[in-house]
């Protein structure tokens, strides 16, 4: 007995019209609220502050989100509409590594060298911190715990 039709199987999400818009509706605002940010926030000594501002408040709510919402079940309905609207709409318009790799190179053109490795290394390296500490806020919230017991039974496939 042959499998379903491809038209009647279900289509990725990628390719459905209602989650592209809240995708969409998500990077419009997170984008607004970026550029609101980073100009509100002025450059200090030539550095950038509001991107990296953006950045790390966008990595440490995205690691926050995304742990929360795979904490409380698989990716269908409400969560899913949350992690496409809020997670790759809103935060991915809201963090911007383009602007950070422009900045960059702004600084390096003019000849701020240690200024330019100091945005860019500080960002990424505070960037990973936070989205950290945002998987560790989300898992807090559902009781988890890490334990030297919890990671020798997932290390070794049982209990010790």
């Amino acid at each position: 007995m042959p499998g379903p039709s491809p038209s009647k199987a279900p289509r990725p999400v990628h390719l459905r019209w209602e989650y592209v818009g809240l995708v969409m509706l998500g990077g419009s605002i997170g984008t607004a609220g970026r550029y609101l940010l980073s100009t509100a926030l002025p450059a200090w000594q030539g550095v950038p502050v509001g991107t990296f501002v953006v950045n790390i408040v966008g990595a440490f709510a995205l690691g926050l989100l995304l742990e929360a919402l795979v904490r409380r079940g698989p990716d269908h309905g409400v969560r899913r509409i949350l992690r496409l609207l809020v997670g790759t709409g809103m935060l991915g318009g809201f963090t911007t590594y383009s602007s950070l790799a422009v900045e960059t190179d702004g600084l390096i053109t003019g000849a701020q060298l240690w200024p330019a490795f100091a945005y860019g290394a500080l960002t990424l390296i505070v960037g990973a911190l936070a989205s950290t500490a945002g998987i560790v806020a989300g898992a807090a919230g559902h009781g988890w715990r890490p334990t030297r017991a919890a990671f020798l039974a997932k290390r070794h496939g049982g209990s010790r």
